[in-house]
């Protein structure tokens, strides 16, 4: 099965942390829209169709067992793959891969027999604590096999009322984030949607609103955002004037109600609405009209129901009549919009509850556990007076439109954390014209029982000026050393080294292409950049031009080849 880059990248990360860990369960995330099924069919294609063992791939909705099973059936034989799902009528026990829901599969995990691994879709469902469906369920299916694995996937690694989704102490499911693909380069690479977020002209009172349970109490928010709906609903309609397909989160039914009501007016369109007491056949023609281009539905609002599992690709506008002190909620409200779509540019996010400014940047939210995110706290943000778009507090000018901020007042002794715009669009880029390469020895600070690696210093401008650097773990194993290994075939039609000595032996005897430019990124708070592209000389070395060179250094000098000084040193960044 062909995998994008990223995607390929990540199920590297988790058979690399499945093979070195005896123990644990990894997690990859893969932001909404980037494709978690491919991923998850390439597993199972390899545990069921290569290896002999059993998959479970559990989902809480049956439009991702659909998707799951549907994928599958491109790869494996029809009569691999099962479907154990009350609402599909399908209740298949005994196939290699299952895709199951949890309410199904729920106490039912004697009769579904044992697995190698079981995949948990949209894993930051599983609850922190001990109880729910997903843990007593894969707390049965230990019994059945106790070296069982699990694989969490999702789009946000922190549930939806607390904190991270490896962070539960002893009662922890999933143990470690392998693999977090980068929303800003998929988006760059034109893989998601560019998104954005503004903040409504119209803005709601929420100071003094009680919270319970980590989150808003909802009649309160209701309230409060029905005071409102007169002016957001009429700056809706406006900033909205040329988007297809216009997807509204209201704060309760009531108000959505109203919601519902006052767009229909000022629009002249219809609107539809859906909540957890929609039936469902009204709920299928709802969705079904909206998700079709031709469908002549373009306002839909929801109250709480459309977020994980629904996805609509021409959604690219999003009105969120109310606020949240979830991360997670955010991010899958925000990301209906990620996906890309045929005549789709972006999409903006007309944000009425200061969700932006509260949490930050999709790509960079900042985690709070519950008791921060009750103590009401709001990170600082700017919102450009000139396109209403937020911004990073330390942006300089919009990212959006270039509007110049005024200097803000700093007081030095300020500790809280910036956040600000839908993306983190703080990040330096430079393309840099590299004059010279060195290739050094290092050792791992204050352990030199550590294996050694490949430090790459990319010079340029005058000799004053610091290079740019780069680590190669040839001499390491798994997922590093897979890296290694791409990293010098890109380079070089000489045969990988084993080990990082002979790596920098090889490369200062012209074993490597000369590299012309390099990319770097530096993201906002971060303590190193990064080299993310290269531009290198499509004449690559071979063992012959190796050759060449230790015979004229030793016609020259008496060189023999075997015993280059090598250059160490202790400064390693991890």
């Amino acid at each position: 099965m062909d995998l994008r880059w990223y995607q390929a990248e990540a199920k590297a990360a988790i058979y690399d942390y499945l093979s070195t860990n005896a123990e644990g369960n990894p997690c990859a995330v893969l932001p909404t829209g980037s494709g978690k099924t491919p991923l998850l069919a390439s597993i199972c294609e390899d545990v069921a169709g290569k290896w002999g063992g059993r998959v479970l791939v559990l989902a809480h909705v049956r439009e991702l067992l659909e998707q799951a099973s549907d994928k599958l059936r491109r790869f494996l034989p029809e009569d691999s793959i099962g479907i154990y799902c009350a609402g599909l009528n399908e209740k298949t026990t005994d196939a290699p891969v299952i895709c199951a829901s949890i309410q199904s599969a729920y106490r039912k995990s004697g009769s579904l027999g044992a697995f190698s691994i079981i995949i948990v879709d949209e894993a930051h469902l599983i609850p922190a604590h001990h109880g729910g469906m997903y843990r007593d369920f894969l707390a049965e299916a230990l019994l059945a096999n106790p070296k069982m694995r699990v694989v969490g996937l999702t789009a946000t690694p922190y549930r939806l009322d607390c904190g991270s989704i490896c962070d539960d102490g002893d009662e922890k499911i999933l143990s470690k984030i392998v693999y977090d693909a980068p929303i800003r380069e998929l988006i760059s690479q034109g893989f998601l949607a560019n998104i954005k977020a503004v903040e409504g002209t119209a803005k709601p009172y929420l100071e003094g609103i009680h919270t319970r349970g980590g989150e808003y109490i909802e009649s309160e928010m209701a309230e409060r955002m029905s005071a409102i709906v007169d002016s957001a609903c009429t700056e809706i309609v406006d900033l909205t004037a040329e988007r297809k397909r216009v997807l509204v989160f209201s704060s309760s039914i009531d108000h959505g109600r109203e919601v519902q009501e006052a767009l229909a007016e000022k629009s002249c369109q219809e609107v539809g609405f859906v909540s957890g007491n929609t039936p469902k056949s009204e709920r299928a023609e709802l969705l079904g009209r909206f998700k079709d281009p031709d469908g002549g539905l373009k306002y839909l609002v929801n109250v709480n129901v459309l977020t994980t599992g629904f996805d609509a690709p021409n959604i690219d506008a999003i009105a969120l009549l109310r606020a949240t002190l979830s991360p997670g909620l955010y991010y899958q409200m925000c990301g209906r919009g990620l996906r890309v779509c045929d005549g789709k540019d972006d999409c903006i996010v007309l944000d009425y509850g200061k969700n932006a400014i509260r949490h930050g940047p999709i790509d960079a939210m900042s985690v709070r556990n519950k008791s921060a995110a009750t103590a009401g706290g709001m990170a600082p943000g700017r919102t450009c007076e000139a396109c209403q778009c937020v911004s990073p507090i330390s942006a300089e000018c919009c990212v959006f439109c270039g509007h110049p901020f005024p200097l803000p007042e700093y007081d030095p002794h300020d500790e809280h954390a910036t956040a600000g715009a839908m993306l983190s669009d703080e990040i330096q880029e430079r393309e840099i014209e590299v004059t010279g390469v060195s290739y050094f020895i290092h050792s791992k600070k204050d352990d030199e029982t550590a294996p050694k690696t490949m430090r790459v210093e990319y010079l340029h401008g005058s000799i004053a000026d610091r290079p740019y650097r780069e680590w190669v773990c040839f001499s390491h194993d798994g997922y590093a050393r897979n890296k290694a290994e791409a990293w010098w075939r890109k380079r070089s039609r000489i045969e990988v080294p084993d080990t990082t000595e002979d790596a920098v032996r090889l490369a200062k005897a012209g074993a490597l292409a000369e590299t012309l430019g390099i990319v770097w990124r530096k993201k906002a708070g971060a303590k190193f950049g990064e080299i993310v592209r290269y531009t290198i000389h499509e004449e690559l070395p071979t063992d012959e031009t190796v050759a060449e060179y230790f015979e004229a250094q030793r016609k020259a000098s008496g060189f023999d080849g075997e015993s280059a000084a090598m250059e160490w040193d202790d400064e390693i960044p991890f």
